[in-house]
């Protein structure tokens, strides 16, 4: 397995791919890889010839309140996971290559930036856009690989890939969870054993719309407050941002719920904030 931190080398050595008719696929991370972020390279392992990961925390998608600074980091471990999951390259830019001095051009996805997670976080899409388009232009993908636990942000870059023509496919992998529900994530291991076992609400929550969609009951005031219930009968201490009914692809709300409807939410515990989602 190859490091590249030079993005020079890294357009150089897509390049060459390209120019032997290599496939590649790019799983773009932040690093402190789990079980879910090893399962999108075993995904496009599948489906190209060459993987790179890239490993980017990347500063322009935190508002000035949030975890920068102490988000997770662990690249010896990262290295060692991706290598065994089948990864053949690593990107790990600096952050003063992906973003110069006097850096002033961003991407912008208009109308699905600005419902949902881009109500609470308004910057947060245009730094994932930014950067994933950058990415993109670097490693030169034949395919991209994203998670659907951030499900807005994947139809978000879905989005983007199609305004701005990638010559790519575009692939959103199914949600990896632990064994009782909670999807995976890098800031799970803030919490402490108590804590990890009220974070299980968000779930809980998804589960019992589901079920109850399932047994008929489609109003989405009637779901949201059965979920809030929920939550809160798990974790007294969850604070709710919000709880969501859309259409799959255009992330219109509903007032409804289907079999085709997806659920988002996200809450906030003990100062963590953790959003999932669920098609019903």
């Amino acid at each position: 397995m190859q490091t590249i931190r030079s993005i020079t080398k890294m357009q150089k050595a897509a390049k060459q791919l390209a120019a032997r008719g290599k496939t590649i696929a790019l799983v773009p991370t932040m690093g402190n890889l789990h079980e879910g972020h090893l399962s999108l390279v075993k995904r496009a392992k599948k489906s190209a010839d060459v993987v790179i990961v890239s490993i980017f925390v990347n500063p322009k998608q935190f508002g000035p309140k949030e975890d920068y600074k102490k988000y997770p980091r662990d690249e010896k471990n990262d290295m060692a996971r991706i290598k065994k999951a089948g990864g053949d390259i690593v990107f790990i830019p600096k952050a003063i290559d992906i973003y110069p001095d006097n850096f002033q051009t961003y991407v912008t996805v208009e109308k699905l930036s600005k419902t949902l997670e881009g109500k609470s976080r308004p910057q947060h899409f245009r730094g994932v856009t930014t950067v994933v388009a950058k990415l993109f232009n670097i490693t030169r993908p034949d395919i991209a690989v994203f998670g659907a636990k951030d499900f807005q942000q994947a139809i978000v870059l879905k989005q983007m890939t199609r305004d701005l023509g990638y010559p790519l496919k575009f692939v959103i992998a199914p949600t990896v969870r632990e064994k009782d529900g909670l999807a995976m994530s890098s800031r799970n291991r803030y919490f402490t054993a108590e804590q990890r076992h009220q974070a299980c609400c968000l779930y809980y929550a998804l589960r019992t719309a589901q079920e109850m969609v399932k047994s008929g009951i489609k109003d989405v005031r009637a779901l949201k407050g059965e979920m809030r219930a929920v939550i809160k009968a798990t974790s007294p201490k969850a604070k709710i941002d919000y709880i969501a009914f859309t259409e799959f692809d255009s992330l219109k709300p509903v007032s409804r719920a289907d079999k085709s409807t997806i659920c988002s939410l996200a809450v906030r515990l003990y100062n963590v904030r953790l959003i999932d989602n669920m098609r019903l």
